[in-house]
């Protein structure tokens, strides 16, 4: 939506490979076409065209080229330019901040502060700002969780000093994550994602994430690293960036991109179509470097989500990154159970085989081969990861923190009974 008052251009700047300082790359314009609709154009400029270091955006719509890209797609916003925009929690603050409930699309992007993913940025001058290196350390988590509290209850009406902070310092964009309080942090070995509880959840949510996201690791995937801080008598789930990199002269940034971009999709309910693993693994085995390597990847956490019931898999919640030159499936994220009553089906957000998204062993391997793996492979990876969901998904959670009580809410979600029928 374009809103009135709203900016409709803005320069797009990028963080090249194992740089730590921006350049600008193109311009960004939004408008609408003849019949009334919002037009998005993005073009690169001359000057970044020409650098022999010059990177892709993103290898789905705006590659490395000369012509003005135009969409009219996602109200005019490219995909690899959404992903670089607050989600849920970002945009509540950013509103809360400018004390109104409807921004355009280019106002949440030009508000956010620069710690959002991926390595891109956005402003009005043609010449991008000296990066601010500014973000909260660790040790100010309580105060962080006190000011996500007060927002959640809406105590916060107006702009002052507390929502300034906020601004500053709680906001993150779409593909790290969805309606939870969050926070980016700072200590020693780099930056975090600091996730904080609610009042309103069923469980210990840093504590049981954190636990699936050592549970993946056991059942082989690259998942992200994290950890638990216990701040004022409360746990924060801290995930560590995994499209930074700690340099001398500052941060290393990852380009990256969410598979709803990857898959040309839309978050929509009427146009959810293209949500797919099958997809997926078709699309990045397009793009990225080692495909038999990140095909076979994509299966195991599609069967991880299903052993799991996942079942909030959406495509926001995968991403590709290129910490260099080349694109590659990003660490795994987001990983939480969902214990429903249904004992015999049970969906996965994303198709997975014939039978559509039933999260079922048939038909996770009906599509194998579209991951690059023969029946012995993908037969091998489902028995193994479902022994190993099965028999060590407790005591690993315990081990984490997870009290019996939350244990013993959150043991139907795993390896339910119609996975394996």
């Amino acid at each position: 939506m374009i809103s009135k008052g709203s900016s409709s251009q803005c320069f797009v700047y990028i963080t090249l490979p194992r740089e730590t300082k921006s350049v600008t790359a193109g311009r960004f314009v939004l408008t609408k076409d003849r019949h009334g609709r919002a037009l998005g154009q993005f073009v690169y400029g001359k000057k970044y065209l020409s650098r022999a270091d010059a990177v892709e955006i993103a290898p789905v719509e705006l590659r490395r080229s000369s012509v003005t890209y135009e969409t009219v797609r996602l109200g005019g916003l490219f995909g690899a330019l959404r992903d670089s925009s607050p989600d849920y929690w970002g945009r509540r603050v950013i509103e809360k901040h400018a004390g109104k409930a409807q921004l355009g699309e280019l106002d949440y992007l030009l508000e956010s502060p620069d710690d959002r993913a991926g390595a891109l940025g956005f402003g009005l001058g043609q010449d991008p700002p000296a990066p601010q290196r500014k973000f909260n350390k660790t040790i100010g988590l309580e105060k962080l969780q006190r000011i996500a509290e007060a927002l959640i209850k809406e105590d916060i009406s107006a702009p002052d000093h507390a929502t300034v902070q906020v601004q500053e310092l709680m906001l993150i964009r779409t593909s790290m994550g969805g309606a939870r309080p969050k926070a980016v942090v700072e200590d020693d070995a780099g930056l975090w994602v600091a996730k904080f509880s609610r009042p309103d959840d069923r469980w210990n949510n840093p504590r049981v994430e954190h636990a699936m996201l050592e549970l993946a690791r056991r059942c082989g995937i690259n998942a992200a690293r994290s950890r638990v801080e216990t701040v004022g008598g409360k746990d924060v789930l801290l995930v560590q960036r995994f499209d930074r990199e700690k340099t001398s002269r500052g941060y290393a940034r990852a380009r990256m991109i969410s598979s709803l971009t990857l898959l040309r999709a839309e978050d929509s309910v009427q146009a959810r179509e293209r949500w797919s693993y099958v997809l997926m693994a078709e699309e990045l085995r397009r793009v990225v470097a080692e495909p038999k390597r990140d095909a076979a990847e994509l299966f195991r956490r599609m069967c991880f989500s299903a052993l799991i019931s996942n079942l909030d898999d959406h495509p926001r919640n995968h991403a590709l990154i290129a910490m260099d030159h080349d694109w590659k499936l990003s660490p795994a994220y987001d990983l939480t159970p969902s214990p429903v009553v249904s004992q015999d089906h049970r969906d996965l957000a994303m198709s997975c085989g014939d039978l559509g998204h039933f999260a079922n062993a048939k038909n996770l391997l009906t599509q194998r081969s579209r991951f690059l793996l023969d029946e012995n492979e993908a037969r091998a990876i489902v028995s193994e990861m479902t022994e190993q969901v099965r028999s060590t998904w407790y005591s690993l959670a315990r081990s984490e923190g997870v009290s019996e009580k939350d244990a013993e809410t959150i043991s139907g979600a795993f390896v339910y009974e119609g996975f394996s029928s």
